[in-house]
Formats: C-alpha cells, structure tokens, sequence
C-alpha cells in the first residue's frame, strides 16, 4: 500500500511538472505574439503566422531569431525594412511609411517586453520605432546586450539604462537622440561595446567612460561633441576609438596602448601629435585628417609593426620627414597631402614602395604641378611662431566675420525679394543656363546637371589627384609608342595600354575611336561630368588627352582617359579553382561585393544624368594590393552615348532611367551568383544559372552548385541572405527586383552575421587550447 501511494506522489508530481512547463510555454508564446501586434505586424514575422509549434524551434531567417533556455527566451533579435537613416525630415512624430504609427506606444511595448524576464540578447533594427526611448527599460535587467540601431529614437537616453548591471554591449546606432551624451555610464561596470554613432548628441565626451576599464570599442561618430577629449590611457582594454565628424577640439590626448583602430578624422584638434602615438604598437588604422594639427610628423607612425593606415591629411603640419624613414612591413596606405611639409619625399614613401601613397598639395620638392611654392610653407610656419600674427589674423577674422554677416542680410533681402517674383510663376525652376553659351547638341538642362554633379562629388573629393589634361607626347612616352608590350586588352571600348608617367606613377591609358563627331567643347563638358566621379571603390580617372588626329580642332576623333593603374587583377581570377593561392573566401568575397555595391550606389544616387549603363561584371571589378575593390569601365555612356538620349520628356524619361538603375541590379546579381558558384559553373551561360537557382533551396542543391570554397568559409545563415538578394536581383520582372541601398544592405548584414560566426570560431578553437 506504501509502496502504491509513492507511485501516485511521484505520478502527480510528473504531471504537475509538465502542466507547469506547458503553461510557461504559452505565455512566451502569448507574449512574442504581443510583440508582433505592437510592430505592427512587420513581414519579416510572416513566418509566425499560423504557427503553432514552440517558438523555441522555430526557424531562424535572415531577419529574425529567437533562442530559449530552459522554455524561456533568452535571445530576440528582429530586423526590419524601416531604415532611419532616409528620413532626415524625421521631426518626432509618426511618418507614414517609415515609422510605426501614431498610436504605436512605446511604454507599453518595453511594459511587453520586460515579461520575458530571462532576456539576455535584445536586438531590434531597423523596425520604425519612434519616441524617447522610456526609463522602463530598466526592467530588462537580465540584458546583456541591447542593440535598437536604425530607429526613429529622439530625447535623451535614459539615465535608468545605468541600472541594467549585466549590460556588456549598448548600440544605439543611426538614431535622432539629441540631448547631452549620457555621463553616468561608469554604472555599467561590465561594459564593452558603447555605440551611439550617427546621432545628434551635442555636448562634451563624457568623463565617465574613463571609468569604465572593461570598454572595447567606443563609437560616437556623427554626432555634435565639442570641447576637449579626456585623457583615455586607463582604457587597457580598448581597441576601437571612433570619434569622427564631431566638434571636438584642444590638443590630442595620451591614448591606451592596446588601441587598433583610431578614427579622429573631421573634427578641429589641435597643437602637434604625441609623440606616444609612436609607441602604440598595436595600431592598425589611424586617420586624424581634416583637423587643425600642427607641428611636425613623429616618424615612429609610420615605422609602427601593425600599423596598415595612416591619414594625416588636410591638416597644418611642417618642416621635412626624415630621408631614411622606415616604414613599417605592414603599411599599405598613407595620405600627407595638403598639410606644409617641405624637402623630398623619403624612400619607402617612393613610387616604388608599392604603397598608395598621397602627397599633394604641400611644398615637396616632387611632383611640382601638385605642390605649393616653397614660400608658401615657409609663411605658414612663420605665422605659426607669430603670435602676433595670430591675433592679427584673429582681429581681422572678427572684423571679416561682421562684412560677411551684413552681406548675407542683404542677400537675404535679395533672395527673398526674387523668391515672391518667381511665386508668381507656375513654371518649374531649374540652375539657370544662358542658352546662347551652350555647346551645340548639349541642352541647358544638362548643363545644370552638370553644375549639380559638381557640386555633389565636392565632397569625398579633397586630396584626390587634380584632374589633369596630357599632351599625347607625354602618353607615348609613358607606352614606349603604345608598343605591344604594353598592351592590356581591348574591347567595344578601346584599346588599354599600361603607362608609367615620367613621375614614375604606373597608369592604365584607355585609347578610344570616337563613333561619333563631338566638338572639343562639347566633349570637354563631358569629361568634366566624369571627372567629378570620386569614389574609394571606383577606378579613379586621372586625366585625359583629346586627339583631334592633326585637322581643325573643331572635332574629335580619338580620346585618351587615363586612369589609376590597378596591380592586383580582376575578381572574376581571384575566384577562379586555377590560382588556387588568390581565390577569396566568402568573407573577402563579401568585402569586394560590399565595395562594389556602395559604389553602384553612389552613381545611381549622384546628382547627374543617370545616363551610363556601368558595365558590371568580374572582369570590371579591380582589385589593388589590399584586396580592395574597385568598379573600372563605370559611367562611359557620358562619352559615348548621345546626350539627347538623356533628355527625354515626361514619364517616358522616367521610364528610361529607372530601366537603366534596374539592368544595373540584374547585371549586379549575376556577379552575386559568380561570387557563389565561381567562374567554372558560372561559364555554362545565363540560361543554365537562371535554371539552377532552385538548386540553392536544398543543402543537396547547395553542395552541387555552391563554389566549394563558398561552402567551407561560409555560415548557412550568412549564405542564405546572399542567395536569398541574388535571387530578387535577377527575377524576370524589373519591378520585383530590390534598390542598391537594399542589396548593400543586405550585402552589410551577411557580412555581419559572417564575422560575428568567425569571431565564435576563434573564441571556441581558442577555449579549447587553453
């Protein structure tokens, strides 16, 4: 009888025990659900419709994730479409489209979240949140890393944040956050990522994450901090300082010695760089451009043994490096130009170091055309120990200042007066263009395309080559008479012959047959708009010889454009199985792919006729010696194409443009598909590509097709979102296939995904050693 009694406890206490876990399993459930309501339903939980299995086993997908311990969640990570970043017009309310809306409140959806009371990992991005971000988020207290990126996020970020102890990672990229930087962070003792960048936080750095010895990475980019930085040399542990595009000024202070990646750039330091910069051995990229520094150049930077970049640009610095300078083995990219150095450039900085190396725009004794006379250094570093001199030029900068303020009342009197005088109009207006001056075949619409372009590409600009106009004397001496040695290649679009300028720049020359007649001044117009096209990952055009072959200048037959010569190859060899010591794992593929995606972005963004096809394909990507991407043969229908072509009227105009934007996303998926199935399956022809897509549904299908490289230096999630943008980039209808800003976003996410896996591999191989 004893023994039957036990038996029914036992029995009992089983059943009660799984009814207890069955209950905790539907109130998660209910609560997800919640969640789901107060999104306002986003599609990327399409899935959790009619789903009712346990969200614990429910697939992840590109967007979306849940992880449980123990039938309770402990990691939510939801990704959506509503990128913050496009709407600048964001005022703190609901925008249709963009936010969620008006009635979508965030108390009470941070009141839904707390209930999942084992939450560790919170990410939310990109998914129309909007308001300030409410003090009960402090009820997450299990949090250990909170991620809301790329919201509509506004006020201050709150000071009960600092009650969540176990916090170890706090992003709160890409939102509108304006109110001071938070100063009472030294409470998040565990801290090791603080990202705040692209805000508008204004104030100065806050003194209490110098408190905080556990910090990794600190990120307060694009935003509005000004005054001085504070000493961070306690931060043993920091590796990622970025502080660009702030007001942030004094002089630099002492850095920890354990930094890899100092990004000071656009900002307005001054007084000269530490000489402790010189002793941080661990520095891979340092970029203190376009501040107000002063001094001469510690030349332990550049012999630094990690460091790889170093910009020092746009600056004020002086006096001469040292002509046995050594330069560390690592050191791949470095840019002195515009500062007021004098003497020559040192050996290991030469044209013949293989490093990309910029220096215009100083007093070097090299490269005359691009360099100041040398009395132009010699006052600047006399001013410099003037101090006379600077409360002089203070005095009259005060006494300028009050001219240019009056001027600009008047001009606002003016530009008010015209504004009522053209109300009266109902005709649109555009940059106006005096007809009589324009070059025949070129209409005055283009000409304030042309005047846009200008003035966009003026940023991004400064630093880069001056465009320069060849004598074709100097192009056959560069080619040794275009001999056949050095011939690159030909095409629809001329012949390439590599050059090397009497400077000794190595230089890629394209020859080019003109199909049509253009008149010089027509075709200088043209290369003026192309010349304007500066991007990190475009072939940088340098100049340009016209030929007029000898007869009236009036017309032109032949042109020269001359380019940055790129030394590493095209992608399409560095995928292929026959250099098996060049071909790319999916991370550097994914790294080229990126490149190449922001600059297809920028030409379809840029304000200019969208009027070339840019000719994407492996073959055109370029590589240089770092691995770095670079789109060649872009915007050539400006020289090629008739501009008449660009000038169509009404929707069909329309209609053209956004055919040429879309042919660029199909050409741009099937580089996507080449990067993973590589050139071999690649070269069976388009037919049998569009076919096999299928085959990407199944791992069977996947290991069949997928390039094997692909296969084993990729995560199945990472390559599911590549293969998931290739397959809308080349659908059969144009208008099912997404923007650039949708595929180099989906390009950035794989990429993340990809190296957050990596970053757990090292960790565990490294676990397992120890």
């Amino acid at each position: 009888m004893g023994y039957s009694n036990w038996f029914l406890v036992v029995f009992l206490s089983w059943v009660f025990s799984v009814s207890r876990t069955h209950q905790l399993q539907s109130s998660q459930t209910g609560i997800l659900l919640q969640i789901r309501k107060h999104l306002e339903y986003p599609l990327v939980l399409e899935n959790w419709n009619n789903y009712n299995g346990d969200f614990c086993n429910l697939a992840p997908t590109q967007h979306m994730s849940i992880t449980c311990q123990n039938n309770s969640v402990t990691e939510l990570k939801i990704m959506g479409d509503k990128l913050s970043k496009v709407s600048s017009e964001f005022n703190g309310f609901a925008i249709q489209n963009q936010t969620l809306s008006e009635s979508f409140s965030f108390d009470s959806f941070v009141v839904t979240l707390a209930r999942l009371s084992t939450l560790r990992v919170l990410s939310l991005v990109s998914l129309g949140i909007w308001g300030p971000l409410p003090d009960k988020i402090h009820r997450l207290s299990s949090l250990e890393l909170l991620d809301m990126s790329s919201n509509f996020m506004f006020g201050a970020v709150p000071q009960q944040l600092s009650r969540l102890v176990n916090l170890q990672s706090l992003t709160l990229d890409s939102n509108f956050f304006n109110d001071t930087p938070p100063n009472w962070l030294d409470s998040l003792s565990k801290l090791q990522v603080l990202s705040l960048r692209n805000n508008r936080l204004k104030g100065q750095f806050p003194s209490s994450i110098c408190r905080i010895t556990t910090l990794t990475d600190i990120a307060f980019s694009h935003n509005e901090l000004f005054g001085r930085l504070p000493d961070l040399s306690t931060l043993t542990r920091l590796h990622l300082l970025d502080l660009r595009d702030n007001h942030l000024d004094y002089e630099l202070p002492p850095m920890p010695k354990g930094l890899s990646t100092v990004l000071l750039n656009n900002n307005s330091f001054t007084g000269e760089i530490l000489d402790q910069f010189g002793k941080l051995n661990q520095l891979q990229h340092l970029d203190l451009s376009f501040n107000l520094l002063r001094g001469t150049l510690p030349s332990a930077l550049f012999s630094l043994p990690n460091i790889s970049y170093l910009n020092l640009a746009s600056n004020m610095l002086t006096g001469e490096l040292p002509n046995h300078l050594n330069c560390g083995g690592k050191l791949g990219f470095v840019d002195i130009s515009t500062n007021r150095l004098t003497g020559l450039l040192p050996y290991c900085l030469g044209t013949t170091s293989n490093r990309v190396v910029k220096f215009g725009g100083n007093c070097l004794s090299i490269d005359i055309q691009h360099q100041h006379p040398q009395s132009y250094c010699k006052a600047a570093y006399k001013e410099r120990k003037s101090p006379m001199g600077k409360e002089i030029w203070l005095l009259i900068a005060v006494i300028g200042g009050a001219f240019v303020m009056a001027l600009l009342f008047l001009g606002i009197v003016i530009l008010c007066r015209r504004y009522r005088t053209r109300r009266t109009s109902e005709r649109p207006t555009y940059p106006k263009v005096v007809q009589e001056t324009a070059p025949a075949g070129i209409s005055s619409e283009l000409l304030a395309n042309a005047r846009l372009i200008s003035q966009a590409a003026k940023i991004g600009t400064q630093g880069a080559p001056v465009h320069k106009v060849f004598a074709l004397e100097d192009l056959e001496e560069a080619t040794d008479n275009f001999n056949k040695s050095m011939f690159l290649g030909g095409g629809s679009l001329g012949e390439m012959y590599r050059g090397r300028l009497e400077n000794g720049t190595y230089v890629a020359i394209r020859s080019l047959a003109l199909r049509r007649k253009y008149s010089v001044r027509n075709l200088n117009l043209r290369l003026d708009l192309l010349s304007k096209l500066r991007h990190p990952h475009l072939v940088g055009l340098l100049g340009h010889c016209i030929d007029a072959g000898g007869q009236d200048d009036s017309t032109v037959d032949r042109l020269f454009l001359i380019y940055e010569y790129v030394s590493n190859g095209n992608f399409r060899t560095h995928l292929s199985e026959s250099s098996p010591e060049m071909v790319l794992t999916w991370s550097d593929r994914l790294a080229v792919l990126i490149g190449v995606a922001k600059a297809v972005h920028f030409l379809h963004t840029g304000a200019m006729p969208t009027s070339f096809s840019n000719r994407l394909k492996t073959n055109n990507i370029l590589l240089d010696e770092h691995r770095i991407a670079k789109l060649s043969d872009y915007g050539m229908s400006i020289i090629t194409e008739g501009f008449e072509s660009l000038e169509g009227k009404g929707d069909g105009q329309k209609s053209w443009h956004m055919t040429r934007l879309e042919d660029d996303v199909y050409k741009f998926g099937f580089i996507l598909l080449e990067s993973l199935v590589g050139p071999i399956v690649s070269g069976k022809g388009e037919a049998f590509l569009l076919n096999e897509m299928s085959s990407f549904g199944s791992q069977d299908g996947r290991r069949r097709i997928v390039d094997p490289i692909v296969l084993t230096t990729s995560t199945q999630e990472s390559l599911s979102i590549v293969i998931s943008i290739t397959n809308k980039c080349i659908s059969p209808q144009s208008s099912a296939r997404p923007s650039f800003e949708d595929v180099l976003w989906n390009l950035q996410y794989a990429a993340q995904v990809q190296a957050s896996a990596d970053s757990d591999q090292k960790s565990d191989a490294a676990s397992s050693h120890s």
